[in-house]
């Protein structure tokens, strides 16, 4: 968790000490929560992890599921409605902006969520639905809905979602 807070403190030009990341930010609260709820749910303690998790959705506005996996030092910006769903899969050094959705599109027991990559950037209010993958260091605009792929080193926008920008080096 210091990690995260240190990783929030340096990339967010708002935040001014390690105190104020820790104690005023309510991504990191959902993130500790998340933590001992997906603990829990790893050794099969379903009922007590949900109850963590609806704690934090209650009290920081922000819901991820227990079974979800979650790399290091995701900085969850404002946070106020973000979903996580139960089986996304985000790697290291993401940004997630307010009101995003990691969510699904079918009722597939299996995989149904998406996987986000590392140092991937959420932009606020977007819906990425559906088993797809943002890939590396791709960005996806605000409001945009996400039905297919992004490729690493992209931009996607727009409803549905379309490619603007592509790094190609």
């Amino acid at each position: 968790m210091f990690q995260t807070a240190q990783s929030i403190l340096n990339r967010d030009p708002a935040a001014h000490i390690l105190l104020e990341v820790v104690l005023t930010y309510p991504g990191i609260r959902a993130l500790f929560w998340y933590r001992i709820a997906h603990f829990l749910a790893l050794r099969r303690f379903f009922t007590i992890a949900n109850l963590l998790s609806q704690h934090a959705a209650h009290t920081t506005g922000i819901t991820i599921s227990p079974q979800a996996r979650i790399g290091k030092r995701l900085f969850i910006d404002h946070g106020v409605g973000v979903v996580i769903g139960a089986t996304a899969i985000i790697e290291n050094d993401v940004t997630i902006l307010h009101g995003v959705t990691l969510g699904a599109r079918k009722t597939n027991p299996d995989v149904r969520h998406p996987y986000i990559k590392q140092g991937a950037f959420i932009g606020a209010n977007a819906q990425i639905l559906g088993h797809i993958t943002v890939g590396a260091f791709s960005k996806v605009g605000a409001g945009a809905i996400v039905l297919v792929d992004v490729p690493d080193n992209t931009t996607a926008v727009g409803n549905p979602a379309r490619i603007i920008w592509e790094n190609r080096s």
